[in-house]
């Protein structure tokens, strides 16, 4: 059983990545951030692959906790929805700058082991 210190420190790391792959790197004179996956995507063919095989690590990290089903299906949609959108040549680019796929995931998963820790102290 994983318990909650376990959970603090793997959110700790979740969003220092989500930070890493998705509003790492400013743009300067406006609120505007991006991250290495955007980056990444640039690189035709094979970028958009490198931030899905990147994004697969939060996915790595809710099984281990043991999430459901319900919650790795949520994952994995925004997971392909930003590859997806990804291939799209130039727009692709700046969606996968908008989208944020690993922030919103790690939201959900933080959101999910923050109600299963209230359910728990019922």
């Amino acid at each position: 059983m994983i318990n909650n210190i376990d959970h603090q420190a793997t959110l700790k790391r979740l969003e220092r990545f989500s930070r890493f792959t998705d509003s790492s790197i400013g743009i300067p004179f406006t609120r505007f951030k991006f991250g290495i996956e955007a980056l990444i995507g640039l690189i035709p063919g094979i970028g958009d692959l490198a931030g899905l095989i990147l994004s697969s690590y939060i996915l790595f990290e809710a099984q281990r906790l043991g999430v459901g089903s319900q919650l790795k299906s949520r994952i994995i949609i925004n997971m392909l929805i930003d590859f997806v959108g990804g291939l799209i040549p130039f727009f692709g680019d700046i969606f996968d700058a908008y989208f944020k796929a690993n922030t919103r995931n790690t939201q959900l998963l933080k959101r999910y082991l923050s109600e299963s820790a209230n359910v728990g102290e019922v």
